[in-house]
């Protein structure tokens, strides 16, 4: 089942996407950083921005799938079936 921050960035526009990927991105990097040198007071933040990461990149991923061609998605599928048998 699908959580509300996906469906959120479902209605989001591919630039602001990437932007807010940007965006997470370099906040996790800083509080990263900050975690090591310092301590943050809640490091459950560091999980919580590291999850969002992965939401955009899987929304920008499933938006780039959708706009593949017909043959380029039966190829991909072929790709696909070949390495589950093994």
């Amino acid at each position: 089942m699908a959580s509300n921050k996906t469906l959120e960035l479902r209605d989001v526009s591919d630039a602001d996407l990437q932007d807010q990927l940007n965006e997470s991105t370099a906040s996790f990097e800083k509080m990263k950083f900050d975690h090591t040198v310092n301590g943050i007071e809640n490091p459950l933040q560091l999980r919580t921005v590291r999850r969002d990461i992965a939401r955009i990149k899987t929304e920008v991923r499933r938006r780039e799938l959708a706009q593949l061609p017909a043959e380029a998605l039966a190829k991909r599928d072929d790709i696909r079936r070949r390495r589950r048998k093994k």
